[in-house]
């Protein structure tokens, strides 16, 4: 099922998590694009005709949980190894063997997973913000507990009970997002001395730590408008269900300790970017975990959202890549 809306078509194909909603542009190479939280297909509206001017098949898709993709109702449907499967199938379902992965935040994790997992599927990867650490070391709720405070939680602990983020946030979606995603821009910058939204106080709310002034330059009220749109008619669960397998994860990929991804690959970072600082150890470690790596960027003066914050250079880099990479690694 398709429909074309401007100089994109909007598609719906079968998947282990019943359906996927895809956006595509273009002929060529396919390169899926996978979003992060909380997002959607369209946060890589400004990629997508970049790429297909280029030469590629880009799509775009809704993560299980988001926009138009299923949502499934059991919690453990958000483990990684269900959202792998729902790449493959996306690639399977628009005729193709192969694609080049690409992703960005959460996204970025579960491209990575999906090339390491499926090296037959997925031929190359590219992650934004968000660096590839192999699976290893203690249980993820472990870790996370360890880096709250007497009277302080991490914002994945906080995210882990299913209905506590939703009650703040599902009665004013659209100041949620735009409060979220001006915490993690590198415009409007936070004030010195103003905690950041990565830890919430006991018994508060996340929102409590969001800048006020005014919203990120990238983004404009219709783009807020969409993001809002989705997430009130979808509400937050599905998104959230992500965080909510970290732990599963960790069993699943048990047997993946340690393991490097060995396709070509890219990394683009915000110098602005807790992402990017606190996996700085990560980063350096790519010789051994990413030893197919082409080039790492860390881009100076911006934040999270990377392709939003700096969609010209992030198409640059993007196109640049595609086109070093060795015949054997684009796709059939």
């Amino acid at each position: 099922m398709s429909q074309k809306t401007a100089d994109v078509t909007h598609r719906l194909v079968p998947s282990p998590a019943g359906r996927i909603h895809l956006v595509e542009q273009g002929t060529g190479p396919l390169v899926l694009l996978v979003h992060g939280f909380p997002e959607s297909w369209y946060s890589w509206r400004h990629q997508l005709p970049v790429l297909a001017a280029a030469g590629y098949r880009a799509v775009a898709i809704d993560v299980r949980g988001y926009g138009r993709s299923s949502r499934p109702a059991s919690p453990d449907a958000y483990r990684m190894l269900e959202l792998v499967a729902d790449n493959a199938a996306v690639v399977h379902a628009l005729g193709e063997q192969s694609a080049v992965i690409v992703g960005h935040d959460w996204g970025a994790t579960i491209a990575a997973d999906s090339a390491l997992l499926r090296p037959d599927v997925f031929r190359a990867v590219g992650l934004l913000s968000v660096p590839y650490a192999p699976r290893g070391g203690p249980r993820p709720s472990e870790v996370f507990a360890q880096m709250g405070e007497e009277e302080e939680e991490f914002y994945v602990s906080y995210f882990q009970e299913p209905g506590r983020a939703e009650a703040e946030i599902e009665p004013d979606v659209r100041g949620w997002l735009a409060g979220f995603y001006a915490a993690l821009s590198a415009d409007p910058m936070p004030a010195p001395g103003v905690p950041g939204p990565h830890f919430v106080s006991r018994g508060g709310t996340l929102r409590e730590r969001f800048p006020t002034g005014p919203r990120p330059g990238w983004l404009s009220e219709d783009d807020l408008d969409f993001y809002a749109g989705e997430f009130e008619r979808t509400g937050m669960s599905g998104a959230l269900g992500r965080y909510r397998n970290m732990d599963r994860d960790w069993e699943d990929l048990a047997g993946f300790d340690g393991a490097p991804i060995t396709q070509p690959s890219l990394f683009i970072g915000g110098a602005l970017d807790a992402s990017t600082t606190w996996m700085a150890d990560a980063i350096k470690a790519y010789p051994t975990t990413l030893p197919g790596l082409v080039s790492s960027r860390i881009l100076d003066g911006c934040g999270h959202w990377i392709q939003q914050e700096r969609p010209s250079e992030t198409g640059r880099l993007l196109t640049g890549w595609l086109a070093s990479l060795p015949a054997g690694a684009h796709p059939c």
